[in-house]
């Protein structure tokens, strides 16, 4: 399995148009982040989990030519927004994108891309095949994949495990019962907005506590914001064995 951080920023990481503080002036390509986003490949199946904004710059960026799915988190814009480049997946691949989401998350698309699912469709538009997402294991092409569920202030969002690997963005709690499904993994990828305290996601600190009771032989820390300071500051902040992932960074598990 590999995976590929496609972006570990959020809409507070991205350079800010006017801002000059030291992360969005930095010549450091680890401080320039785009929307938080990872590529799963494995044997069977290759999938992205969100499609921020940055969609479409990702997935050229890291050269991506064919894609089997779609993993929604939640459906706060930063997530979803560009979900109407799969259509050149569509193309390539001639068929239909699944994306699987909540059926709050499919509610959200329908609204903003209304046009997907029209009756009278205009050619070209992305095809997707809707697919609920509930707190129980599911699979993909023979990947088996579990949800954690979250709490991201008073928002239900969903982590994702697949094998031995964890992914978690947008949340500020883990219900016991759901703590229970992040023991055993060898790698948690968390996230961790800023030091100063927020309303729905971990602050750094909160991170790193999370982290240590999970107890992952590696960690790394995404959906970043600018506020958290430079990539190469913080990383040296970190106990052993945790590490602030940076766009384009690839972890490659035997």
């Amino acid at each position: 399995m590999k995976i590929t951080f496609l972006g570990t920023g959020t809409s507070q990481g991205v350079p800010v148009i006017g801002c000059r503080c030291e992360v969005c002036t930095s010549s450091n390509s680890r401080d320039q982040r785009l929307r938080s986003s990872i590529l799963v490949a494995t044997e069977n199946v290759q999938l992205v989990v969100d499609t921020g904004p940055d969609f479409r710059q990702q997935m050229l960026r890291a050269g991506v030519r064919n894609l089997d799915a779609v993993l929604f988190t939640h459906a706060h814009k930063d997530h979803i927004a560009g979900l109407d480049d799969i259509r050149a997946f569509n193309f390539l691949q001639k068929r239909p994108m699944d994306v699987y989401g909540t059926e709050e998350v499919q509610e959200a698309l329908k609204r903003e891309f209304s046009y997907i699912f029209s009756d009278h469709k205009y050619p070209g538009i992305p095809e997707i095949n809707l697919h609920t997402l509930k707190n129980e294991a599911f699979e993909i092409l023979g990947e088996k994949i579990i949800p954690i569920e979250l709490l991201h202030y008073r928002l239900q969002v969903f982590g994702f495990r697949f094998k031995n690997f964890v992914y978690i963005t947008d949340a500020n709690k883990i219900e016991p019962r759901e703590f229970e499904k992040l023991k055993g993994c060898d790698t948690l990828v968390l996230n961790a907005l800023r030091k100063e305290p927020h309303i729905s996601h971990f602050t750094l600190a909160e991170a790193i506590e999370v982290a240590s009771r999970v107890g992952a032989k590696s960690t790394f820390f995404t959906h970043i914001s600018h506020q958290l300071g430079l990539h190469d500051a913080v990383n040296k902040e970190l106990p052993s064995g945790m590490f602030l992932a940076y766009d384009g960074m690839e972890l490659d598990f035997k």
